[in-house]
């Protein structure tokens, strides 16, 4: 399979699709950093990743969605400018919605907000699409230490609890930031988190 001119291992998609379907953790590159995911509508297999990297639960994870189209099976109300500040947007962006559903307590922060990213990158496409669910995306690293800027950035610790390391992107060297962050009110009103 080619998009964006990139090979994508179907098997590698299949396994990393497989390790989720089973409650479990992956290691993968995403549109932004390497990532620690998991199926977002799992309790227990969040649990794990919260576990995986020492982090408090207090602090949410954001969310991956292939498509625009899903937002409205996530949240409650998504005023108009989501969606143009998603297509708008030549960086990767994660907004920050109110009233979240249909998702687990331990995904969502205290407020009931949830922070998604609409993903464009090969590897995270393909699998999300076959998924058919948000994918949780954490930062691969423990907590309290820098994010990871390539795949060989990534602690050992990281690598050997994840169920599932994706072989997709490992060579890529490029130093990668992680994504823009607004927080974006049901009346439309957007404040930046992160620039």
């Amino acid at each position: 399979m080619r998009q964006n001119n990139t090979y994508v291992d179907r098997d590698d998609v299949s396994k990393a699709l497989e390790t989720l379907q089973a409650g479990g953790i992956i290691l993968y590159p995403t549109d932004t950093i390497w990532g620690i995911g998991c199926d977002a509508t799992n309790p227990e297999a969040v649990e794990k990743v919260f576990a995986l990297k020492g982090r408090d639960q207090a602090k949410s994870m954001i969310l991956l969605l292939h498509n625009d189209n899903q937002l409205a099976g996530y949240v409650n109300d998504i005023p108009d400018v989501a969606y143009q500040l998603i297509e708008v947007t030549d960086r990767p962006l994660t907004i920050i919605y109110s009233l979240a559903k249909n998702l687990p307590a331990n995904v969502m922060a205290a407020d009931g907000t949830v922070g998604i990213r609409v993903v464009d990158h090969p590897f995270c496409q393909q699998l999300l699409q076959r998924f058919r669910k948000p994918i949780i995306s954490t930062s691969a690293n423990l907590s309290g230490q820098p994010s990871p800027r390539n795949f060989m950035d990534i602690s050992p610790e990281i690598t050997d609890g994840a169920d599932y390391v994706v072989q997709f992107g490992q060579q890529d060297t490029e130093e990668r930031e992680p994504s823009m962050i607004i927080k974006l009110d049901p009346s439309g009103k957007f404040e930046f988190i992160r620039k």
